[in-house]
């Protein structure tokens, strides 16, 4: 009963104040609108930026053998650090934490001949494991380096995709020959498309791999230019790093301290770094939002304080009739819960087809798509309902406590 009395009250003042209540839920639209997107751009932003670093890999720890620093056990310092395919090998199993390992050995003056196209591009010899590490994922009809490509030695390649344009265009690479210096090699698999922002040598669209034997056996090459690894998870990378070190350190006798000797590029101290730094570019951008929609919420307030003077002698005559001072606030607070709600499910409206249809000006490589997750729904709902409730709250509570007496007389 109550409800229906309310909503024919509301929709009394709708029309005969038309241009006032527009206002009003345009400004609840607009906040609603401005939190919404705000969250949703910065966590499509930060979700982009984390799969444009995974390109590289996810959890890898890239390790460059280098010199000695420090006098250890009768050796002097300066010495070179030089490991092999078998220290890989000693590495998984001297240190658990380590799920995946790959030395690497790399060439950038190999001149590549496919047809009448030759281009220089990085040729990096690898094991069969570097593909999950690196994110480097075949493309539908070819596949990376198996075993038997290792253990035979085989002459076969994985190329990156735009690699695979500049030397074959639009045509079919997979079973097609290049020349590796007039070296036949043939390609089993191009790399699918990835985003990459981070890099050691390159991006891996413009690589060549071939399996690390082959490499060996045709430049004559013992030691690894670096080795990569990878661990399961984030919590283990310090233990793995220390685990490697030591390793290293019993077969070639330096000091485990030594931070010279193998330098190191562990990738997840850039993931935790991003993530504190969006959690506080998110928290940024919703205080901006939530200031936006507060200021809307105060044009209700206004508003519900104006509806409240004009309707003074109204709300007297059904106090004086026995209307219960919670009838009262019951309608002033539902008022404004109603336009609020309005304004809030036609912002969150256009925010949604805003959002739906920004992925198609192309720019997600960049900036990511944005996203109304749950959790910027729930966010956007609670700030809207609490600054709903206290723009109607106090212009209600004063409607309600007004006197039927004092109400007549205005």
């Amino acid at each position: 009963m109550y409800l229906r009395n309310y909503l024919r009250q509301f929709l009394s003042d709708l029309l005969t104040q038309k241009l006032r209540t527009f206002l009003t839920v345009f400004g609840i639209i607009w906040g609603t609108a401005s939190v919404t997107l705000l969250l949703a751009f910065g966590e499509g932003f930060h979700r982009q930026v984390g799969i444009n670093f995974k390109g590289l890999g996810e959890n890898i720890v890239i390790c460059w053998p280098a010199r000695t620093s420090k006098d250890w056990q009768g050796l002097p310092h300066g010495r070179r650090v030089r490991v092999t395919d078998e220290d890989m090998k000693l590495i998984r199993s001297q240190v658990p934490q380590v799920a995946r390992i790959s030395g690497e050995l790399s060439d950038s003056g190999t001149r590549l001949r496919a047809g009448r196209t030759t281009v220089a591009p990085q040729i990096v010899g690898a094991n069969i494991e570097f593909s999950e590490m690196r994110n480097m994922i075949p493309d539908r009809g070819g596949r990376y380096l198996n075993p038997i490509d290792m253990g035979s030695k085989r002459r076969v390649v994985f190329i990156g995709d735009q690699l695979k344009k500049d030397l074959f265009g639009v045509d079919e690479a997979v079973g097609q020959h290049i020349y590796f210096d007039g070296v036949p090699f043939l390609v089993i698999g191009v790399m699918q498309r990835k985003t990459q922002d981070s890099n050691y040598s390159g991006r891996d669209e413009d690589k060549a791999t071939i399996p690390l034997s082959t490499y060996q056996a045709i430049y004559g090459e013992e030691y690894l230019d670096n080795f990569v690894f990878q661990v399961a998870g984030i919590d283990d990378v310090e233990i793995a790093k220390d685990g490697v070190i030591a390793t290293l350190a019993r077969k070639y006798r330096f000091d485990p301290e030594d931070k010279e000797a193998v330098l190191m590029w562990d990738t997840t101290e850039m993931l935790v770094f991003m993530d504190a730094f969006f959690l506080g570019f998110r928290l940024f951008l919703g205080i901006v939002g939530a200031l936006t929609l507060v200021v809307g919420g105060i044009g209700v307030s206004n508003i519900m304080n104006v509806v409240v003077e004009e309707r003074t002698k109204e709300i007297g005559i059904k106090m004086a009739l026995g209307a219960k001072k919670r009838y009262v606030l019951g309608q002033f607070m539902f008022e404004t819960l109603l336009i609020t709600a309005i304004g809030g499910a036609i912002g969150l409206g256009i925010a949604w087809t805003i959002c739906a249809v920004f992925p198609q000006f192309g720019l997600t490589d960049y900036v990511g798509d944005p996203t109304i997750s749950p959790q910027v729904a729930l966010i956007t709902t609670g700030i809207l309902g609490s600054i709903g409730f206290l723009a109607g709250f106090f212009p209600a509570r004063t409607a309600a406590n007004l006197k039927p007496v004092e109400a007549l007389r205005m």
